[in-house]
């Protein structure tokens, strides 16, 4: 499956998506709401604490999660995301959220090191 052009516009527009990761059992986590970017057609997320985003570690365990954001509520699988794609997403962090410290942490190489795509 992929993305619609209108779940792209959506979650890309949203101030903030929330991530219930799953657990083995199929069940879902408490949401968390963290920031998302649009880079192109792909739906991207870092967690600003690294791989120690409590969040991150449990998608890196098993990578599926439920997402909300813009009125979009998807089932996703999360993916590594190329490396080479790193500017393009600082730069998108940079344009949705501006300047600030908040802004500087998700850029970060630690930040960067937990970009992970998300796919329907």
């Amino acid at each position: 499956m992929t993305w619609t052009d209108e779940e792209l516009d959506a979650i890309g527009a949203a101030g903030e998506l929330t991530i219930a990761t799953e657990r083995a059992d199929g069940t879902t986590r408490t949401p968390v709401p963290i920031w998302v970017v649009r880079v192109g057609d792909e739906i991207i997320v870092r967690s600003w604490k690294g791989s120690g985003g409590a969040w991150f570690r449990q998608a890196t365990r098993l990578p599926r999660a439920r997402v909300q954001a813009g009125g979009v509520d998807r089932a996703v699988h999360l993916t590594a995301t190329d490396p080479a794609l790193r500017a393009s997403i600082d730069r998108a962090y940079y344009d949705k959220y501006g300047r600030g410290p908040y802004v500087d942490a998700m850029v970060t190489d630690s930040a960067a090191a937990s970009t992970l795509t998300l796919a329907p």
